[in-house]
């Protein structure tokens, strides 16, 4: 290796919460080489290079808890791992995916670091990482380096990868209302909380809008003739032949008439206020090129308004505003709209900006033109205004000026239809007036309409649309979550799993069980093998029949991809033991094997349960880290960690002489007996009883009664007439081989 460089020898997305935090993370391993003995403040110019390069580094605290702290590391001295970690996140904040996570910790190996860095869309995280360690190598060895490029490219990859901005902001209201996701495609389909609890979004589409609902909207003379017939006030129009029968019916309905196709959306195709035949002709040639039919309809004088319906009810409400240049005498048309209309940064390609860009080759820009007499390589006189787009160009929040029967009749509108969530669209020239006094109408009715207007309005407050939907999909008091166990440690894990995945059953439960024999859904072993996995745990979260959940993590699968949940109900500890069979992990002793179980107690919700085994003193340890109550079980009920806990009236199940009990404080509870414990084929007998113990702990976690888990336990038996078991030996007390330090919380921001 020269004598500066930087190597990556892995790089890893980890999916779930993990060691590091509960959110997904890129873990890169890089070697840097004899960079070890060149700190920052040993590099000339370097300093200089990089805060050039990337000014916002002065935000990142860094360990010094303040504004420029990472810059002041930077002067003293800091080695490339960790300036990889703040270039890593600096890149995805410039890029548009704001961070401020990151960890860089070294290993038992000279020059080896793990750099970790919270990354929300897997594709930017590793694009972000490998462009630090250039960035940074270009600093350290004075080469040119584009960070206009780079920046750019990362912008792409979030844009093509990242869920779009009305899809964002309903997760994340979901997100705020501690509701999981579940990300379904790399699109916008995404699913909402877990198994049978679980709803579905697809932008503003959800799994209660109809494919019925959205066929009519989609058909806006049959749209019109429904909402005509429940009284709602909408423009008398009809289908059109053929340009003659356009202009015949424009004479029937009266003029001005607005000519549209009859299925396209988003304005395409639409012309409007058409007073002259030719222009009424020349619409309908416009039209039947977005549509399969040509409507003719009264024109409605006034603005145009987007009205958001949620639920039933009007939670946002915008009026568009046509676009207009003014000429200065010299330039021509299309020179104007790129110098005062195109150059607004609030206009772009894609979702991500509130404003489209004004495109005037399109057929319904070219007839407007034409209708002021103008084409785009025209100029205008000197102060001349020319209308260059009609249809809801800006967006102006008039949501609170909207009248109440306004809102009620776009909620009948919505109704009708059958839509749940709809954009309707209404003309009128006050919105805060009743639509029959002022001549105003409803023209369309939308089915999966984008939020963008009412997040990013051009004027006015902001609206929490998502927040709306949200609500609408999970009523006050649902969380969408089904009972979630995790189990995870030393030994007994898959026993546990498939012992509590019974007792469930018992009690009524459809259950999915990712373990190491297997998938299950309910009884059903929908695949054999090793699923203790978080690919395996998302399957069985993603069932809709699914409404209580097991899931075994080996300490591989939490290190290799995360956890499969945000949280659980349940989080099952086993025991800390075999920190070398992750050695190639760069985890060499159970204290480090202890940061990495621990991830199965910090996930438990508050008002859930951590079990965990007493006789494991490393595992005891972690009850003072669990949001919600911690059982014990243990061999020995004498042990002290034992009798404190139930002093403090909390609960543990062990066993005393031959008989295992469940006890909350002084009350006790005879659950089985030694001899009436199921034989299970392939496990000695103390290994049955840990698997029973803490079962029937994690069971009596999520209520249920102590008969149904002893009639559980007893019907949990591979052979029909199962012997005795030998008497139980004595059991020496477990303990760590070192003392472990309270590891802290999980891992702070940069």
């Amino acid at each position: 290796m020269s004598h500066r460089s930087i190597e990556f020898l892995r790089i890893a997305y980890l999916r779930g919460p993990n060691l590091w935090t509960y959110r997904p993370v890129i873990e890169a391993w890089v070697d840097i080489g004899e960079l070890e003995d060149h700190p920052s403040n040993t590099l000339p110019g370097f300093y200089e290079r990089l805060s050039t390069w990337l000014p916002g580094l002065v935000e990142h605290r860094c360990g010094v808890g303040e504004r420029g702290g990472f810059l002041l590391r930077l002067r003293e001295g800091t080695w490339p791992a960790h300036i990889m970690e703040h270039v890593a996140i600096e890149l995805q904040t410039l890029a548009g995916m704001p961070t401020g996570f990151g960890k860089a910790r070294s290993t038992a190996t000279r020059g080896v670091y793990k750099v970790v860095v919270r990354a929300r869309q897997e594709d930017v995280g590793r694009a972000a990482i490998v462009a630090a360690r250039d960035l940074v190598m270009a600093a350290i060895e004075d080469r040119p380096y584009d960070v206009a490029a780079t920046v750019a490219h990362l912008r792409e990859l979030v844009d093509r990868r990242c869920l779009g901005p009305s899809t964002a902001c309903i997760v994340d209201a979901a997100a705020d209302r501690k509701i999981p996701s579940i990300r379904l495609t790399q699109g916008n389909l995404v699913q909402l909380g877990y198994g049978r609890a679980q709803r579905r979004i697809w932008t503003a589409e959800t799994d209660r809008t109809s494919a019925i609902a959205e066929s009519i909207a989609s058909d806006k003379e049959l749209t019109r003739r429904l909402l005509a017939a429940a009284g709602v006030c909408v423009p008398e129009g009809r289908v059109a032949r053929d340009p003659a029968d356009a202009w015949e019916a424009a004479q029937e309905i009266g003029l001005p008439v607005v000519v549209k196709p009859s299925d396209a959306n988003h304005g395409r195709g639409i012309s409007i206020e058409l007073r002259r035949r030719e222009d009424i002709e020349a619409a309908f040639h416009v039209a039947a090129r977005e549509g399969s039919e040509v409507l003719v309809e009264r024109y409605i004088p006034g603005g145009e308004h987007r009205l958001l319906v949620v639920g039933n009810r009007v939670v946002a409400a915008s009026r568009g505003d046509a676009a207009w240049v003014t000429g200065d005498g010299r330039s021509t048309v299309a020179q104007l709209v790129e110098t005062q209309v195109n150059s607004d940064p609030r206009r772009g390609e894609d979702e991500a900006f509130p404003l489209d860009i004004v495109r005037l080759h399109e057929p319904a820009n070219v007839l407007e033109l034409a209708r002021q007499g103008y084409t785009a390589e025209a100029v205008p006189p000197e102060g001349q205004k020319v209308r260059v787009q009609r249809n809801g160009n800006l967006a102006i929040d008039v949501t609170d000026r909207v009248h109440p029967e306004v809102a009620e009749m776009v909620a009948l509108a919505a109704r009708v239809v059958g839509l749940d969530i709809a954009g309707v669209d209404v003309v009128a020239e006050d919105i805060g007036r009743p639509l029959a006094e002022q001549g105003g109408a409803i023209v369309e009715v939308n089915a999966g309409p984008g939020l963008l207007m009412h997040l990013k309005p051009a004027e006015g407050e902001p609206r929490p649309v998502g927040q709306a939907i949200v609500d609408h999909l999970f009523p006050e008091g649902e969380t969408g979550r089904i009972p979630v166990v995790g189990v995870t440690g030393a030994q007994g894990t898959t026993l546990t799993a498939r012992l509590l995945a019974w007792l469930l059953h018992l009690g009524g439960r459809h259950v999915g069980l990712a373990c190491g024999e297997g998938l299950f859904i309910d009884r059903r072993r929908v695949e054999a093998g090793d699923r203790a996995t978080w690919a395996a745990g998302q399957r069985v979260l993603m069932n809709r029949m699914v409404d209580a959940a097991v899931i075994e993590n080996g300490p591989e699968a939490i290190v290799r991809d995360g956890l499969a949940y945000d949280r659980c109900q349940v989080g099952i500890v086993t025991g800390v033991a075999g920190a070398a069979s992750l050695a190639h992990y760069h985890i060499h002793d159970d204290e480090q094997l202890y940061t990495v179980l621990r991830t199965q107690v910090d996930v438990v919700l508050p008002e859930g349960v951590a079990v965990l085994n007493a006789d494991d003193l490393l595992a005891a340890q972690m009850a003072p880290l669990c949001d919600g109550d911690v059982i014990f079980y243990a061999r020995d009920g004498q042990r002290e960690v034992i009798e404190t806990h139930l002093a403090a009236g909390r609960r543990a199940v062990f066993l005393r002489g031959q008989r295992v009990l469940m006890v909350q404080g002084a009350k006790e509870t005879p659950l089985i007996e030694w001899r009436c414990l199921p034989v299970i084929d392939g496990h000695e007998p103390e290994a049955v009883l840990g698997a029973v113990m803490a079962a029937s702990a994690a069971a009596w976690g999520l209520g249920m009664e102590i008969d149904l888990i002893r009639a559980g336990i007893k019907t949990f038996a591979t052979q029909s007439a199962p012997p005795a078991p030998a008497p139980l030996p004595a059991l020496a007390h477990a303990a760590p081989t070192t003392e472990t330090a309270e590891t802290p919380a999980l891992a702070s921001a940069a």
